[in-house]
């Protein structure tokens, strides 16, 4: 059967959040229908070898990817707004099956309200589609200073334990102090706070989310980590060296 699908990545996966975190992987969102023999995602009815990026918002298009054609939106929003196109279907007619006031699907819409994927997929039934969600690993792109940050944690982060952790607590409190007394301003000042308690409760799964992670507040996190002086200098030399490639 002829297929043609459109997706987009969810709003919560990474972005480079987005969402692009949880070490990092990102969800794309595919609503999809099926009419007799032919599986059809939004738009089956294009001619596949005039289809292009003129037929789409430039906002919209993330990548194309051909043997039909394969475009990636931006987010949940845009992935409803094409079920409705597609279908001929008014905001207005959305309300009366859904049973959601037409104010608040006007602002899904517009992104003003998140939309989760059970919502998603439940207004997508409405008109015929489904939500469907596939995982793929997508590197994050980060500049030099906090892919530099990233690679020095993750060396630490394989010698973190409860015994390395208390360890390192003198030397970590120290480093806060320091911090405190240099550095001013949100969200630096708060996060300083995260750190003293994750390293004052002993928790070691709270740290090596942070000290890995790729959301943007373990990001910021690294940026006032107090970690310094306990990567090997040789470990901390190689990291050094990669970054010059």
């Amino acid at each position: 059967p002829r297929t043609t699908s459109i997706s987009g990545p969810r709003a919560d996966g990474c972005d480079g959040s987005a969402g692009a975190s949880k070490c990092p992987a990102r969800e794309l969102a595919t609503a999809s229908r099926t009419c007799g023999s032919t599986s059809t995602t939004f738009s089956s009815e294009r001619n596949e070898s005039a289809c292009s990026l003129a037929q789409y918002p430039t906002h919209s298009i993330r990548q194309i990817h051909s043997t039909q054609c394969y475009i990636f939106l931006v987010d949940r929003p845009d992935v409803l707004r094409e079920a409705l196109s597609e279908t001929g279907t008014t905001q207005s007619q959305l309300s009366q099956l859904s049973g959601v006031k037409q104010p608040s699907l006007s602002q899904i819409l517009s992104g003003r309200i998140e939309m989760s994927d059970e919502m998603l997929d439940r207004l997508l039934s409405c008109v015929g589609y489904r939500l469907e969600v596939v995982r793929r690993p997508v590197r994050v792109q980060l500049d030099r200073s906090s892919r530099r940050r990233w690679r020095m944690h993750q060396l630490l982060v394989s010698q973190l334990s409860p015994e390395t952790l208390k360890q390192w607590t003198p030397v970590i409190r120290r480093n806060l102090r320091q911090l405190r007394r240099d550095i001013r301003g949100e969200p630096h000042m708060s996060n300083l706070d995260r750190w003293q308690r994750l390293v004052s409760s002993g928790d070691v799964r709270g740290l090596r989310l942070v000290m890995t992670g790729l959301d943007t507040d373990s990001i910021q996190m690294r940026e006032v980590s107090p970690l310094g002086g306990l990567l090997p200098e040789g470990d901390r030399q190689r990291v050094l060296e990669e970054m010059l490639r």
